[in-house]
């Protein structure tokens, strides 16, 4: 059985004629009178009345009209559904993103993007870097811009740019210390504040690899969930916290920022997608990195 035998026998139903029937589903009248003997011969039931004119059901004629007439209604239901599903997917791109990419440069790229595709509907999900790759093989986004390099054969990565390490400090500890760029050695005697508190790996990880690397080892140190937090502690003096130097931007009360003199005191920004994505949409947002980059004078994939 299948859903044409449906069809031909509603419209046979309806039109009370073979003929019209047969004219109003544009084939030929054998053809679809061997159809609806076809469906009869499988339901092992007479459904019209034969040489009835006009042509009128039999009592299990009526009853299977009934509910062929529901289940083509609800074929039509899952089409539309179907079509609504795909121009959804054709019109949505989301993007995962980790707190800190927000004070450099993605609000703007993320303005570029708006700009060229204005029928988008674009949905941005905070997550962290290891949270992105989980949501890009499930599909719940397109496109991740996060902090650490995680290897997955199912996920391509870009790096984007590497941007210095400043550190955030009490505004008391600032004005106690001399001006000028700090080395880690000078955060030896200094309580650290991490973030986030989360699976590694993640951005603590860099932070506490980049003082191993320097042989110093902060007396105190306090993991919390956010970067908000972590600027919380540093105002209340709870200690000092290595940061993006975008965050320099976010002005807070209490907070102090110091450059970082050293050689590797870099974090990466990097954009991670599904391998062999054909969307269009990953090509463009690149486009729109490497733009907003060379207005700004950064260097892409440095």
């Amino acid at each position: 059985m299948e859903l044409r035998h449906l069809r031909y026998f509603v419209a046979v139903a309806r039109e009370q004629s073979f003929t019209r029937a047969a004219e109003a589903m544009h084939v030929a009248q054998p053809a679809l009178s061997k159809q609806v003997q076809q469906f009869e011969e499988d339901l092992g039931l007479a459904l019209i009345e034969r040489g009835s004119r006009p042509v009128r059901l039999t009592e299990p004629g009526r009853v299977i009209y009934e509910q062929a007439l529901q289940i083509l209604e609800r074929v039509d239901d899952l089409r539309e559904t179907g079509r609504r599903l795909r121009l959804a997917e054709r019109n949505s791109f989301r993007v995962g993103f980790v707190a800190s990419t927000l004070y450099g440069r993605l609000p703007e790229i993320l303005r570029g993007y708006r700009l060229k595709r204005p029928d988008v509907d674009l949905t941005l999900l905070e997550l962290l870097t290891l949270e992105q790759i989980a949501a890009l093989k499930e599909g719940r986004i397109d496109v991740g811009f996060g902090r650490v390099e995680i290897e997955d054969p199912a996920i391509a990565r870009v790096l984007l740019r590497n941007e210095k390490l400043i550190v955030a400090v009490p505004m008391a500890w600032d004005a106690a210390h001399p001006p000028g760029p700090l080395r880690l050695r000078d955060l030896a005697d200094t309580a650290l504040i991490l973030y986030p508190k989360s699976a590694r790996p993640n951005n603590a990880d860099r932070i506490l690899a980049l003082f191993r690397e320097h042989a110093v080892r902060p007396p105190v140190i306090h993991e919390v969930r956010e970067l908000q937090t972590a600027l919380g502690l540093v105002a209340a003096e709870a200690g000092v916290c290595v940061v993006p130097a975008s965050i320099e931007r976010l002005r807070r009360d209490g907070v102090a920022y110091r450059p970082l003199d050293e050689e590797r005191a870099l974090i990466p920004v990097i954009m991670s997608y599904r391998k062999n994505d054909p969307s269009p949409e990953i090509g463009l947002i690149l486009q729109c990195v490497r733009e907003d980059y060379e207005r700004e004078g950064l260097r892409f994939g440095v």
